[in-house]
């Protein structure tokens, strides 16, 4: 078999394996976001609760650095961060690469907010129903959190990626 014929069965599988139906989160509007503490692209953990009473806290697990879809919402996030802070609002990005991947992507796309790591035990991207156990990721997903700690907004997959809305 060629080599270019080997890559694009290689990108079809991939594509077909991103374009299946992925699960859907088992949270909802008004739920209490699950607590967590995860390390972050600035080299200080990031515990969510840390924010109550101070910050609402945008989360948007993606499903992996480096690739089209993740790419274009890091960068929407960037360019709307003014918008984000002068809203009180603190914004990460959350996937289940490492953190120096992250550091690295972040780095790519000059992103100034920081990047959560949950590859070490994937236990963050499970408690708010984004992880596919089969693939190992998060399923793209944006969940928007209150100054008390309510989920007060849920986007999943691919319309995460458009935070114009």
């Amino acid at each position: 078999m060629k080599h270019s014929q080997t890559i694009a069965i290689g990108v079809a599988v991939a594509c077909a394996l991103f374009a299946q139906t992925p699960p859907k989160t088992h949270l909802k509007v008004g739920d209490m976001a699950p607590d967590f503490t995860l390390p972050s692209t600035t080299g200080k953990p990031v515990t969510l609760s840390a924010f109550r009473g101070q910050k609402n806290v945008v989360l948007a697990f993606y499903p992996a650095a480096f690739t089209g879809g993740c790419t274009r919402e890091m960068q929407a996030y960037q360019l709307g961060l003014d918008k984000f802070t002068g809203a009180g609002t603190e914004v990460f990005g959350v996937s289940t690469d490492n953190t120096p991947s992250q550091r690295r992507f972040a780095e790519d796309l000059k992103v100034k907010f920081p990047m959560l790591s949950d590859f070490a035990t994937r236990e963050v991207s499970r408690k708010f129903g984004v992880l596919m156990p089969e693939r190992g990721i998060a399923n793209r997903a944006t969940f928007v959190i209150d100054k008390e700690g309510r989920i007060q907004h849920i986007e999943e997959g691919s319309a995460a990626i458009d935070i114009t809305y």
